[in-house]
């Protein structure tokens, strides 16, 4: 009886794996994610001050540059605990309730960043086709619906997810593919039917990164079209420019989770290093490149900081 209640409770923990090849208690590995996250933290705080002090800077695309690097703190955030605990005190166990807690938040920050990138390709549309009315339009009560209205779309499509892993049963394999817990990832380690599972990812999958990217792709449509009304060279270059910013941080974000998608979906024999760099880019390069990017490329940004 007591090996039988002891099996079903090893079903409830999930071993996370840290980078194949490397010690499981790295210390120079560990410091290294510490002072790439506290890098990170520090410049996207600093930023978000700014835009918060500098009256300048109190513009429909400011507010929305905050709320994507406010979006990628917490993004990067939602991983670190586990992702120290493995490689720096070697705590590879998790439970069941942390396991799905951790999926819930990452998975609905993925969702918040892409809806608002979403919202900024369609501030950038209504700069370039209406600018005489961007900033009647695009008010600050607009401003804060339109990003109320994106985080509560994620959490509202997330929030079945932890439900559907825990009805689960997990009698095989608990070693998941990262230090870090995905619905994906842990669906696999199940051993009944998870058809019900793979649906609605793949339905919440259309109903958030699918939409947002039609709509980018819509509203640059629209963009280019403006631009290629404009006669001069260098004035098309100039007004492409103010949207560079924009674009790279698109890429930032949807390289990497198409790649993590893909390797998960398609890739069932790659190796595990595949799976662990995919996930780890997909949750640490857009933080730390946006932040570059909107410090470097944005003047108005980057003028205010060494103040």
């Amino acid at each position: 009886m007591l090996s039988f209640n002891q099996t079903i409770n090893n079903r409830q923990i999930f071993i996370l794996t840290g980078i194949p090849g490397m010690p499981e208690k790295d210390f120079w590995l560990a410091l290294s994610l510490c002072l790439l996250y506290s890098f990170t933290s520090l410049g996207n705080v600093t930023i978000l001050a700014v835009i918060k002090v500098e009256q300048h800077l109190h513009e429909p695309m400011y507010y929305f540059v905050a709320m994507l690097l406010a979006t990628d703190l917490s993004l990067s955030l939602s991983s670190i605990p586990t992702t120290i605990s493995v490689h720096w005190l070697s705590w590879c166990s998790v439970t069941l309730d942390v396991c799905i807690t951790q999926v819930f938040f990452i998975h609905t920050l993925g969702g918040v960043e892409s809806g608002v990138l979403a919202a900024m390709a369609s501030d950038r549309f209504m700069a370039f086709c209406f600018p005489l009315h961007y900033t009647t339009i695009l008010t600050h009560g607009l401003i804060g619906r339109i990003g109320a209205a994106v985080l509560l779309r994620s959490v509202g499509t997330v929030l079945p997810v932890p439900f559907l892993i825990k009805r689960l049963p997990f009698c095989h394999s608990n070693t998941l593919s990262h230090a870090h817990c995905l619905h994906q990832d842990a669906m696999r380690l199940a051993c009944a039917d998870t058809l019900v599972n793979s649906i609605y990812g793949l339905l919440a999958v259309i109903f958030i990164i699918v939409l947002d990217a039609l709509i980018f792709l819509a509203s640059y449509f629209l963009i280019f079209q403006a631009v290629l009304g404009i006669a001069s060279w260098e004035e098309r270059l100039k007004a492409l420019n103010t949207c560079l910013s924009h674009i790279c941080a698109m890429l930032l974000f949807y390289v990497p989770l198409t790649g993590m998608t893909g390797s998960h979906c398609f890739g069932r024999h790659l190796s595990p290093v595949v799976y662990r760099v995919m996930a780890g880019t997909y949750l640490s390069l857009p933080s730390v490149l946006s932040l570059t990017v909107y410090s470097v490329r944005t003047k108005q940004i980057h003028q205010w900081i060494p103040q």
